[in-house]
């Protein structure tokens, strides 16, 4: 029994068009007989969502112990900053005024105040550019005691790389006064205060050990690659009359609550 021309044809190209559809180079569709042809049925295969693989890094200096080296939990390797760098490109700022002989202007202030208290992205992007972006705020960390911090590509700054025992070297330069920093009293006064007065709907993570005081920054970030959440937590708690500088990062959580989670369970366990 012979054919219709013209189904056949169809037949064809809808059995080409199936095959690209599973991912098939448009080569291998031409050749009838390498693999079977899906049905009009067939789901197109599709990726499989990332597996979370939350992990965190915390580390704990009781100033008042007098000792400068921090008790870290987890392996201290790189994690996204996401807004916790915003603390850094206000010391960078700080500094940069320091270098001109001059306090901050209205309009750098302006910036400041609502980029730590309400984490306002927009200032930060204006700081970003005027401390130089990366190779203003790498130059700046050199002479903070940073080691192990890279500055976020471009205009990228939340992607800016640290380890939490960076992170306690940046904090030490604000609250440590028997540490070596480069920064004025006024200096760390200001941003102590603006770390004090942050909105009480991101007054979470270090502060859940319960602290009679805590001075803090967050900060939380979902990768568009994965979907899956960067949530961290920087600042110093007075526990038992002790002062204790708390650095919390993670990754890989599902969610931002997950991760706010994961967060205040690895500070309450390293504080504890």
């Amino acid at each position: 029994m012979s054919s219709h021309p013209r189904r056949t044809a169809g037949a064809l190209l809808a059995s080409v068009a199936a095959l690209l559809t599973a991912g098939v180079p448009a080569a291998a569709a031409a050749t009838p007989t390498p693999q079977p042809k899906p049905t009009t049925s067939d789901p197109a295969p599709k990726a499989s969502a990332p597996v979370p693989d939350p992990r965190a890094t915390v580390a704990v200096l009781d100033l008042d112990a007098g000792g400068a080296t921090p008790v870290i939990q987890g392996e201290d390797r790189a994690y996204d900053t996401a807004s916790i760098v915003k603390v850094d490109i206000l010391a960078a700022l700080l500094l940069k005024a320091q270098d001109e002989h001059r306090t901050l202007t209205d309009e750098e202030r302006g910036h400041a105040e609502p980029m730590i208290r309400r984490s306002d992205n927009e200032a930060a992007n204006a700081l970003w550019k005027e401390i130089g972006r990366a190779p203003g705020l790498t130059a700046a960390n050199d002479r903070l005691g940073l080691t192990s911090t890279t500055a976020g590509p471009g205009g990228k700054w939340g992607l800016t790389r640290t380890t939490a025992s960076d992170q306690i070297r940046l904090l030490r330069a604000v609250f440590d006064d028997g540490a070596p920093t480069p920064l004025t009293d006024d200096a760390r006064a200001y941003i102590r205060t603006l770390m004090a007065g942050v909105l009480p709907e991101q007054s979470w993570g270090v502060s859940a050990v319960n602290a009679a005081g805590t001075e803090l920054k967050n900060g939380w970030l979902q990768r568009t690659t994965t979907g899956l959440w960067d949530v961290n937590s920087i600042g110093e708690v007075t526990l038992g009359g002790h002062r204790c500088l708390v650095a919390v990062l993670s990754d890989g959580s599902a969610s931002m609550s997950d991760g706010v989670s994961l967060v205040e369970r690895t500070a309450r366990a390293a504080v504890a």
